[in-house]
């Protein structure tokens, strides 16, 4: 396995729509692979394709960051049929470092994808890990979690930011 660079906020691939993947072959189960690896080490709770530059449907989510198998899921193409309630908590991103801010999300949510086997699975998520999924699915759609601020809050996290990349 192989860890994967995380690009960063200002990269055009985290402000596109990605696309379906056509077919769950070797590359993709590879990508996943790395992806979950990458996820770990960072440490963080979710990652999508896109956060590692690739444009395509596809995102990990591991609430134990790698402490219980179970808590692993790998989900090609996926899409939220369902929401319900609402949960308002803080998020951060990996690819918006050392930002956290507070971010209203569904409470319950319905998605369905597919297993690295092309099986179609349907997973009914509540609260932190509803909250991934959305999430990453949002970085599927071009979203980032600031993207869902207010607009003053968007221009003070704007600020920052700049402010983070020039100590760089």
């Amino acid at each position: 396995m192989a860890l994967l660079e995380i690009i960063t906020v200002g990269h055009p691939t985290l402000a596109r729509r990605a696309l379906p993947v056509e077919n769950i072959d070797q590359t993709i189960v590879e990508l996943a692979r790395n992806m979950v690896e990458t996820m770990h080490r960072a440490p963080g709770i979710g990652l999508a394709a896109a956060q590692v530059n690739v444009s395509l449907r596809l995102i990990t989510v591991d609430l134990s960051v790698g402490e219980n198998q179970k808590d692993l899921f790998i989900m090609v193409n996926p899409e939220i049929l369902e929401t319900e309630g609402e949960q308002v908590s803080e998020e951060g991103c990996l690819s918006v470092p050392g930002i956290y801010e507070k971010v209203l999300r569904p409470s319950k949510i319905l998605v369905r994808g597919y297993n690295l086997d092309g099986q179609e699975i349907k997973i009914e998520a509540r609260d932190l890990l509803a909250r991934v999924f959305c999430h990453e699915i949002d970085h599927l759609e071009g979203k980032l979690f600031v993207d869902r601020l207010s607009p003053l809050k968007r221009r003070l996290v704007r600020s920052r930011l700049k402010r983070e990349l020039r100590k760089t």
